[in-house]
C-alpha cells in the first residue's frame, strides 16, 4: 500500500525516519511529496541497465555514497544483489520497491514507497540524466531509511557505502605511505572485483587520528581550513571513484587511472585530461581504447603517479566470499564476532588505561595456513582485522558521534582464560592499528608469523559505550595445481619423513621435475647450484628445505625460465655471455658494466655461452646477495657498514 502522511505539495529536503524497526525487513515509510507518475511521462525504474551515467549528484553532500554506487555499476553481479531487477512502474507495480543492503552481519530488504523529493517537480537530491529514470533517487532513498533520514546522509566515508552493498572487508591506505606495489595490488583488486574509492583531504575534516605507540596515544586535532578546489581541477573532501587502470606505450610503459567525479563536472586539468597533448604520443588504437572506456563526460584519466601525487586517501573494499557465491577467485576466509563496550565492566580505553585495559573484549586468533609467496622468505600469515562500531549514523540526530576506536594485537599460546592486567603491563603487542580515529571502522592488514593471538579491540577513552563488529579476513594459499600435486608426490617420495630435503636430495627431485616440466634440455642442477638455492630459501636455519619453501624456490626458478628461454631462440639450451645482459635486466637486477664483466668471466664457457645450470646458479647468487644487502641496510640509503664476520656472512652467497 502506499503511505501519505504529509501534503503532497511540500518538499522536503530532509526527512526523517524515526519509526525504524529492527527487524531484517524494514518496513515501508510514510513520505510526501510526488511519485514518478507525477513527475514525469513514461516513468521508468532502470534504462538500458544500470551504470554510473545515472547518478548525478544533487543538493545533498553525499558524494561518498554516490562514488560508491557508481563503483557497483561495474559489477553487474553486486548491483542486482542491491537493487533487485524484477521490478517496474508496470507490472506488477504497487507504489513500493525494495533493495538489500548489509547491516553488520547479515542482508536485509528495505523497501520504500516511490515518492520522492522535489522542488518546482525537480528531484532534490541523486537524478539519473535521463529525466523518466529512477533507480538511483529511489536506492538513495532506501539508504537513507537504512539509517534514519537523508540529513543522515550528509557527509561519510565511501567506505562504508562500499561495505552495506557488498559485505565486503574494506583496507584505507594513505597514499603517501603507500606500499610500493601499490599499482599491481589496485590491478588485482579490480581483477576479483573489489570496489575502490579516493578522495584528497579537506582541511576541517571531522574526523581526527591518534597516532599510537606502544606506551601512550595522543590525539591529532582537525584542521579548520576550508574546503577548496586545487589548480588542477581536483576538489579537496571530494569522494572520486576509481573505475579501471591501463598501461600503454609511450617512450616506456606509462600507467594510467580512470576516475569518476559524481558531480559530473570539475574535472582533471592535468596531463592526460580530455585534450592534453599527451594523447598525441600514444599509438591510435590505444587511445581509441581509452576514450572508448569513458563513457561519460564526468570520468577522466590520469598518470599513476600524478594520482598518487594528488589525492591522499584511497579506498579499497575487498570482496568476502558470501558476496559472490561460487565465485573462485576468493582464496580467503572471514570470521565475524560481535561485541559491546560496556561503562564499568568492557569500556577499558586504549593502552594509556593499563589499569583498565585487560578488561575490554578479547578474541582469539589462530595462524597456520603460510603465505604462498612471503616477503624476504619469511613464513608469514596474512591477516585483515577490521573494526567496525554499530549504529551511530543511526544514533545522529540524538547527539551520537562516532567514537574513536582501534585496536592491538598480542601473541599467546595455550591461554583460555581472559588475559589478566599483569600480561598487558609486561608483554608488548605483536602488531596494532596505525591509528585510532573516529571513522565507522579502523582497518589494518598485517603479515604475522604462524601462531595464536588475542585481537584486543578497545575505545581510546576508556567508559564509552558502544557496539562494535570485529572480521578478520584470513588469506588462504590458492588450491594446488595438478602441476603442484605432482611436486608434492616427488617430494614426498624423496624428503622422507621429515619432509625435509638437502643439497644432494634437492638435486634428484630437480631432475625429476625438470624432466616432467622443463622444455629445456638440461640434466638437472649441480650439487653447487642446489647448495646455492637451499643457502637462498633456507628462512628457518636448518640447511634443509620444506615443501612451502621448495614452492616458493620452484616459482622462482619459473620465472627465470621464462626469460632465458627468450634468448635461446636456436633452442640449444644455452645463451651467449652477451644475452645474458639483457637477461639479468629482465629479471630486475640492475647491474654495472663490471659486474657484467665478471659474470661472464664466472658462468660462460669457452665459448662464451651460459648454460642453463650456470645461468640459475647465477641469478640464486644474485638473488641472495640483493636479500643479503638489504638485510643489513636498515635505513634504506643504499649503503651498509660491516664488521669481518659480517662481510663473511654476506659473502658466503656468493
Amino acid at each position: 500500500n502506499k503511505h501519505n502522511l504529509y501534503n503532497r505539495n511540500i518538499c522536503f529536503h530532509s526527512y526523517s525516519f524515526h519509526h525504524l524497526v529492527t527487524q531484517s525487513v524494514l518496513s515501508c515509510d510514510p513520505l510526501g511529496g510526488p511519485n514518478p507518475q507525477e513527475i514525469c511521462e513514461n516513468p521508468q525504474f532502470i534504462i538500458d541497465g544500470a551504470n554510473r551515467t545515472d547518478i548525478c549528484q544533487g543538493e545533498l553532500g553525499d558524494c561518498w555514497l554516490l562514488a560508491a554506487i557508481a563503483c557497483l555499476t561495474v559489477n553487474e553481479k553486486l548491483l542486482y544483489r542491491v537493487i533487485p531487477p524484477d521490478q517496474s512502474f508496470t507490472d506488477n507495480y504497487a507504489g513500493i520497491f525494495h533493495f538489500q543492503f548489509w547491516r553488520y552481519g547479515e542482508w536485509i530488504d528495505v523497501v520504500v514507497d516511490d515518492r520522492i523529493p522535489t522542488c518546482k517537480n525537480q528531484l532534490v537530491f541523486t537524478k539519473s540524466f535521463r529525466k523518466n529514470e529512477f533507480w538511483s533517487a529511489l536506492l538513495e532513498k532506501a539508504y537513507a531509511k537504512l539509517h534514519g533520514s537523508y540529513e543522515a546522509l550528509k557527509g561519510g566515508n565511501t567506505l562504508e557505502a562500499m561495505e552495506d552493498f557488498t559485505g565486503g572487508v574494506t583496507e584505507f591506505f594513505e597514499l603517501s605511505e603507500a606500499p610500493k606495489d601499490l599499482y599491481n595490488i589496485m590491478r588485482k583488486a579490480l581483477e576479483r572485483g573489489s570496489l575502490m574509492g579516493c578522495s584528497i583531504d579537506v582541511s576541517g575534516d571531522e574526523s581526527s587520528e591518534i597516532k599510537c605507540t606502544e606506551e601512550k596515544c595522543t590525539l591529532d586535532e582537525p584542521s579548520t581550513e576550508v574546503e577548496t578546489r586545487t589548480e588542477q581541477g581536483l576538489v579537496r573532501g571530494h569522494a572520486y571513484s576509481i573505475i579501471g587502470l591501463a598501461e600503454v606505450a609511450k617512450d616506456t610503459r606509462i600507467r594510467l587511472i580512470r576516475l569518476r567525479n559524481p558531480w559530473g563536472w570539475v574535472l582533471w586539468k592535468g596531463p592526460w585530461s580530455a585534450n592534453s597533448k599527451e594523447w598525441s604520443t600514444i599509438s591510435t588504437a590505444d587511445k581509441g581504447n581509452l576514450k572508448k572506456q569513458t563513457v561519460e563526460e564526468s570520468e577522466f584519466w590520469m598518470s599513476f603517479d600524478d594520482f598518487q601525487r594528488n589525492f591522499t586517501k584511497l579506498e579499497m573494499c575487498n570482496l568476502t566470499p558470501d558476496t559472490l557465491q561460487g565465485d573462485e577467485r576468493h582464496s580467503w576466509t572471514v570470521s565475524v564476532n560481535e561485541g559491546r563496550w560496556v561503562r564499568g565492566s568492557s569500556a577499558g580505553g586504549c593502552r594509556n588505561f593499563p589499569h583498565t585495559f585487560w578488561t575490554n573484549p578479547q578474541y582469539r586468533l589462530k595462524l597456520y595456513e603460510e603465505d604462498d609467496d612471503p616477503e624476504d622468505g619469511q613464513a608469514t600469515c596474512t591477516v585483515v582485522v577490521a573494526l567496525m562500531q554499530k549504529g551511530r549514523r543511526m544514533q545522529r540526530h540524538q547527539g551520537a558521534k562516532f567514537l574513536t576506536i582501534g585496536f592491538s594485537i598480542y601473541e599467546m599460546c595455550g591461554q583460555d582464560q581472559h588475559l589478566q592486567k599483569d600480561f598487558f603491563l609486561y608483554t608488548a603487542s605483536k602488531a596494532k592499528c596505525k591509528t585510532y580515529i573516529n571513522l565507522r571502522e579502523v582497518t589494518e592488514r598485517f603479515q604475522l608469523p604462524p601462531g595464536e593471538y588475542v585481537i584486543i579491540p578497545t575505545t581510546f577513552e576508556a567508559h564509552q559505550e558502544g557496539e562494535f563488529i570485529l572480521r578478520q579476513k584470513l588469506l588462504q594459499p590458492e588450491k594446488e595445481t595438478e602441476e603442484e600435486k605432482q611436486f608434492r608426490a616427488i617430494y614426498q617420495k624423496i624428503a622422507g619423513e621429515d619432509m625435509q630435503v638437502c643439497a644432494n636430495e634437492l638435486k634428484m627431485i630437480m631432475k625429476n621435475v625438470l624432466a616432467k616440466h622443463n622444455e629445456i634440455q638440461t640434466e638437472g642442477f649441480s650439487l653447487e647450484t642446489c647448495r646455492s638455492m637451499i643457502a637462498l630459501m633456507d628462512t628457518d636455519g636448518t640447511g634443509k628445505l620444506n615443501l612451502q619453501e621448495f614452492k616458493h624456490l620452484w616459482k622462482k626458478i619459473k620465472e627465470w625460465q621464462r626469460i632465458f628461454k627468450r634468448y635461446d631462440k636456436d633452442k640449444s639450451s644455452s645463451i651467449s655471455s652477451f644475452e645474458m645482459r639483457n637477461a639479468v635486466n629482465d629479471a630486475g637486477f640492475q647491474l654495472n658494466r663490471q659486474l657484467y664483466d665478471i659474470i661472464a668471466m664466472r658462468y660462460a664457457d669457452e665459448h662464451l655461452n651460459i648454460d642453463f645450470d650456470s645461468y640459475i646458479c647465477c641469478f640464486v647468487r644474485l638473488e641472495g646477495m640483493f636479500r643479503a644487502f638489504n638485510a643489513f641496510d636498515k635505513d634504506g640509503d643504499g649503503i651498509i657498514k660491516l664488521n669481518v664476520l659480517e662481510w663473511l656472512q654476506l659473502t658466503m652467497y656468493s
